[in-house]
């Protein structure tokens, strides 16, 4: 009986981890991408662990990759109040595990975007620091927004960032690592710190080496 107990689970592991399965799966998330997303590049792929809140509103471009636990969120309603949420990312960005996206305003990532793992990007907050708010639960405080985040061409952000409401990175910057981004920062900007402040400008660093 333990005999072909063991051989069941060799069996199924084996079909579980073969390449016509994983095919196979990979043809079906990208035929449910295709149906649910206002848009979805070719030849880009959805993680096998995601968690995604109205797809409808986000369009992802071509060669897009993602590893494991990919969380994007686009909020229309919450607490009775409406909103017109948008989250676009461009062509050949890739995504390491664990990148979480929220939006009830608008969220663009550019062309050519790496992110390492643990990303926290969003653009909107749990209620204010009003007297009125703080009152509430925090899970019942109402979101609201400062702004747009836009993340330019070509930047490449690190390790464990936080990204908040109302943030524009400029293109080809670097985040470095555990880095909470509150204030924008034009192109060509090396960044890091709690809150991001500019290291140094990669225009400047090309100069000095000449």
């Amino acid at each position: 009986m333990n005999f072909i107990k063991q051989y069941i689970v060799k069996a199924v592991y084996r079909i579980l981890h073969s390449d016509i399965y994983k095919k196979h799966k990979r043809s079906k998330l990208k035929e449910w991408a295709d149906g649910n997303f206002k848009a979805f590049g070719k030849h880009s792929r959805l993680p096998e662990t995601f968690w995604i809140k109205n797809p409808q509103y986000m369009t992802i471009g071509e060669n897009f990759s993602s590893l494991f636990n990919l969380r994007l969120e686009a909020w229309d309603q919450f607490q009775g109040t409406s909103f017109q949420p948008e989250i676009h990312i461009g062509n050949n960005v890739s995504f390491n595990s664990d990148v979480h996206i929220g939006a009830i305003d608008k969220i663009i990532i550019g062309n050519n975007v790496l992110m390492a793992s643990r990303i926290y990007i969003s653009d909107h907050y749990h209620g204010n620091i009003s007297a009125e708010d703080l009152e509430m639960v925090p899970a019942k405080r109402p979101l609201s927004s400062k702004g747009p985040v836009i993340i330019e061409d070509n930047v490449w952000i690190g390790e464990g960032v936080c990204i908040l409401p109302g943030v524009t990175i400029g293109e080809n910057s670097i985040i470095g690592a555990n880095s909470v981004v509150n204030k924008s920062f034009p192109k060509n900007s090396v960044i890091a710190g709690i809150p991001a402040k500019l290291i140094k400008t990669l225009d400047n660093l090309q100069n000095t080496t000449e």
